[in-house]
């Protein structure tokens, strides 16, 4: 490989929340963390250089998104996706998370209901309760250790519940699916025949694993174009979040304009110098990079699931077929949902997400981020399995001990 993805940076100390914010999110800064979506990587020197030389201009004035900048994004579009997008299409916002936010307050109501897919990215529910509307679960259908679509109870909560949008993730985040063709056509009928607004979130896009293919919503059919809100950003391919910058795609023009209004109503100026540079930087230079990342994740994927499979006796992995973020269900280890916390948090010493986060029922489940070097994964994996055997053995003490 041309790039080291073995190597360590240490991110302590650096106002890091993903190794730093211990202390101030769970009260101790002794947890090895795989929690939020954030990968251990460094960008490329290749991207880093062009980064570099707006930082040594040394003037941080206000940032415009030139010509080179959308003939990037254009590009990774076309020809990533085969997506040919306009430039007036595009529209900069500092994240997925506000443009949801700002998506749902252009194109809905205080009181008017909005569906999204639990166990799902928690935000998701936050934004459309913070926003005072109605928070509808058609919750994703969970067997023989893969989840599927009910969409049957997709349909009618639509039609009973008067939705007026969904918001779809794809790739699927926290279960790792990547939507088939034939799954998204008939979620997307179905919004068109009782005029539902998709606001399709397709951050983890560029994160497919052999196999699977990642379909832009818009791409599906011709007739969806016109009526969906898709959401992009380079922050998860490339580990920029921390500069705050997406690309939001709205084809349809007097959708545009309303989103548009409401950003105006927002104050949002637009994306700052080097945000705009970065994601520029990536998606010209960053190829490259990322198809060796990919294949880094895919062997750190393997090392995961033969070491579930190997050592972690009560623990399943939930196959991902696309994303970092890795799901697993960890129900056959017997114990309450509170307690699985415990064995986490206070005998692995790590932290990863609670399932709880992503939905009703997911108290069993625990989210683990694998983007970062196999021996910080290795050593999160020989924590966790120290911990099932020491609180198994536990168990079986108790069990062997006569009774009074």
């Amino acid at each position: 490989m041309a790039y080291d993805f073995d190597a360590a940076h240490d991110r302590r100390g650096t106002d890091c929340e993903k190794w730093d914010a211990g202390p101030a999110f769970k009260g101790r800064d002794d947890l090895l963390p795989l929690w939020v979506a954030d990968m251990d990587f460094a960008l490329p020197d290749e991207v880093l250089a062009d980064v570099r030389a707006v930082v040594d201009r040394g003037i941080f004035g206000y940032g415009f998104a030139g010509d080179a900048y959308y003939e990037a994004v254009q590009g990774w579009f076309a020809q990533r996706f085969g997506w040919d997008t306009e430039r007036s299409w595009i529209v900069q916002t500092p994240g997925v998370v506000f443009a949801i936010g700002v998506a749902l307050q252009a194109f809905t109501e205080p009181g008017d209901a909005v569906l999204v897919q639990q166990p799902v990215y928690y935000p998701f529910a936050q934004l459309v309760e913070a926003n005072g509307r109605e928070l509808v679960n058609s919750p994703l259908v969970y067997e023989h250790g893969r989840y599927r679509i009910d969409f049957d109870d997709f349909e009618r909560q639509v039609r009973e519940r008067n939705v007026k949008a969904f918001i779809l993730c794809s790739p699927h985040n926290p279960v790792g699916r990547v939507w088939t063709p034939d799954e998204l056509d008939r979620l997307g009928r179905i919004c068109l025949e009782h005029d539902v607004l998709v606001i399709a979130d397709e951050i983890h896009a560029d994160f497919t694993y052999p196999g699977h293919e990642h379909r832009m919503f818009p791409l599906v059919n011709p007739a969806f174009e016109q009526r969906c809100v898709v959401c992009t950003a380079p922050s998860k391919t490339f580990n920029i979040a921390g500069l705050q910058v997406a690309n939001i795609v709205i084809p349809n023009e007097e959708l545009r304009a309303r989103y548009q209004a409401v950003l105006g109503k927002l104050g949002y100026l637009g994306a700052n110098v080097v945000a705009l540079e970065a994601c520029r930087a990536a998606y010209a230079h960053g190829g490259p990079w990322l198809a060796e990342l990919k294949a880094y994740l895919a062997e750190n994927l393997g090392y995961l699931r033969a070491f579930v499979d190997e050592r972690l006796d009560g623990i399943e992995l939930v196959e991902p077929e696309g994303t970092y973020l890795v799901w697993l269900d960890c129900a056959g280890l017997g114990l309450a949902d509170e307690e699985l916390e415990d064995l986490i948090v206070n005998e692995a010493h790590l932290w990863l997400d609670a399932g709880s986060m992503f939905g009703p029922g997911c108290g069993q489940f625990e989210r683990v981020n694998i983007a970062c070097p196999r021996a910080t994964l290795a050593q999160a994996l020989e924590r966790l399995e120290a911990a099932v055997c020491a609180r198994q053995a536990r168990a079986a003490a108790a069990d062997a001990e006569p009774q009074s």
